[in-house]
């Protein structure tokens, strides 16, 4: 039976999975989304976030740009939120 990491430890992988999909639009939407939203979620929040890491970027960017439709999975507050975030700082 595996254990399931803690929490934090948990949260610091997303958020390097975040920031390291492969493109930098990716990196920049996915990293700044988590950026301006995790230090709210608890434990639902970030298991959503866990299985959109899991996506394709392609994917991800269409949902949250609205040009495509989402799984029932992904659709909700969360992904709504992404769709609206006008800004994310950039890491220099």
């Amino acid at each position: 039976m595996t254990q399931t990491p803690p929490f934090e430890q948990r949260l610091a992988r997303a958020k390097f999975r975040a920031w390291h999909r492969g493109t930098r639009e990716a990196d920049y939407m996915i990293g700044g989304f988590f950026d301006r939203y995790h230090g709210a979620w608890g434990e639902a929040e970030l298991q959503w976030f866990e299985a959109l890491l899991d996506e394709d970027d392609v994917d991800v960017m269409a949902w949250a740009l609205g040009t495509q439709p989402p799984p029932p999975a992904i659709a909700g507050d969360l992904l709504t939120a992404m769709q609206r975030l006008d800004y994310v700082d950039i890491p220099r």
